[in-house]
């Protein structure tokens, strides 16, 4: 008996011991963090959970069409892992910039994630000329207050140009009635939007027949939502110090011309390419500037870039 007793107590000790091995592997550290990456790559059928909504409007997964359409956004997203990951990336440095201008214009926290489908939050140029992370037109820049020419683009100042975004969807919530349809209409337009609703005798985004673009559009903002409030659900393994930051900054004042952006920088004790970075709306290596309007340039703190000015 005394026997069974300690073999028993030999196993329970190899099963712990087994067990603190395992926790100890588990956890993500630095150490074991490459060697996860290459054991634990798997592929899930996923659960569409059943209280998706947008701007707190749900979305009617009852509806087996609803349902494929937004399984389809999620298995998506979550496979294209590359890209996934370069969201949650990017999100940790661009979403504290546009987050409290939603807020200040009432615009719910949701739409964040459409400046994410938009754009991948880079300043990218679509082919029919759209630009900066909110994928402005030229047009609605200029009619919004946006100085938009060869020398200065304001579509690509972040700030400026989430402002205008704002503005755009609030004129589309009070036209069209819920923000989901708003939404819908920075893709497919004020005027599309009210024409196929009519056209088709709905009021519903989801009762709609639209093209490929628009009817994959809203799925395609909450699939991004999901993944990116949940990365352990989804499979996303990062660290803290894996994401990017945003580099504070503080802002210079211009009034007059600027005929050299490369000296200009040096005055700041950087170079020409790291002002870019924070400055993609100057378009020009000088500043024509013969109206004399009062700039702000965005200047990044000291300690943070290694330069030769």
């Amino acid at each position: 008996m005394k026997i069974v007793q300690k073999s028993l107590a030999f196993v329970g000790l190899l099963s712990l011991c087994a067990l603190f091995i395992y926790a100890l592997q588990d956890a993500p550290t630095d150490e074991n963090f490459e060697t996860k990456l290459i054991n634990d790559y798997n592929v899930y059928a996923l659960q569409v959970p059943d209280d998706l909504n947008f701007a707190g409007e749900p979305i009617p997964l009852n509806n087996p069409d609803i349902f494929e359409r937004m399984d389809r956004e999620l298995l998506v997203n979550t496979y294209w892992q590359s890209n996934g990951l370069l969201m949650f990336k990017r999100a940790k440095k661009y979403f504290p910039i546009i987050e409290p201008i939603l807020e200040k214009h009432g615009i719910p926290d949701d739409f964040k994630y459409l400046a994410v489908i938009e754009s991948g939050l880079t300043n990218a140029v679509s082919p029919a000329g759209a630009r900066g992370v909110w994928q402005i037109m030229k047009s609605t820049g200029r009619e919004n207050g946006l100085e938009v020419n060869t020398n200065v683009d304001e579509r690509y100042n972040l700030e400026k140009a989430t402002e205008v975004a704002c503005e755009y969807l609030k004129k589309a919530k009070d036209k069209l009635g819920s923000w989901t349809l708003a939404a819908a209409a920075y893709n497919g337009g004020n005027a599309g939007m009210s024409r196929r609703l009519k056209a088709q005798n709905v009021d519903s985004y989801y009762d709609l027949l639209l093209g490929e673009e628009t009817g994959r559009y809203l799925f395609r903002i909450v699939a991004l939502k999901e993944i990116l409030s949940n990365p352990d659900k989804y499979g996303f393994n990062f660290r803290e110090k894996d994401l990017y930051k945003n580099i504070p900054t503080y802002k210079v004042e211009v009034d007059s011309a600027v005929t050299d952006f490369s000296k200009f920088a040096q005055n700041f004790g950087i170079n020409y390419k790291i002002l870019k970075l924070h400055n993609p709306w100057l378009r020009e290596p000088h500043l024509n500037n013969k109206s004399r309007k009062l700039y702000k340039i965005d200047i990044p703190k000291e300690g943070y870039y290694q330069s030769n000015p």
